[in-house]
């Protein structure tokens, strides 16, 4: 399991390194979210996949049972993900109103922009 999250992960941030050297402001975005996808695969990885009991001390007992799941990698990767869907909505306002000044989302145009 955790050899097919190494290769998912490596795909991701392959795909997203690739759209990110991209010109478009778009392809840019998009990028950018396969990399924070990745990012999250990455840690979720980093958390045991087997079969595990819940962290949750029961009544009369002193520890955890063994083997528990980590719950810190589930709380970075909820925190990522609504950190990146916040940054995907305002490059999305971003890209809208670059498109609307320039009538291109081509970054090479976006310098060119008649005042």
């Amino acid at each position: 399991m955790h050899l097919l999250f190494a290769v998912l992960s490596g795909i991701l941030f392959a795909g997203g390194v690739w759209l990110i050297l991209r010109r478009s402001l778009v392809r840019i975005v998009l990028g950018l979210i396969l990399l924070s996808h990745a990012a999250n695969l990455v840690i979720f990885s980093s958390n045991s996949t087997g079969v595990v009991s819940t962290p949750i001390v029961r009544d009369g007992a002193q520890a955890l049972q063994s083997p528990h799941a980590d719950p810190l990698p589930q709380a970075l990767i909820l925190t990522a993900i609504v950190i990146s869907f916040g940054l995907f909505a305002f490059f999305l306002v971003l890209i809208k109103r670059a498109h609307k000044e320039t009538g291109t989302d081509e970054i090479d145009t976006l310098g060119e922009v008649e005042s």
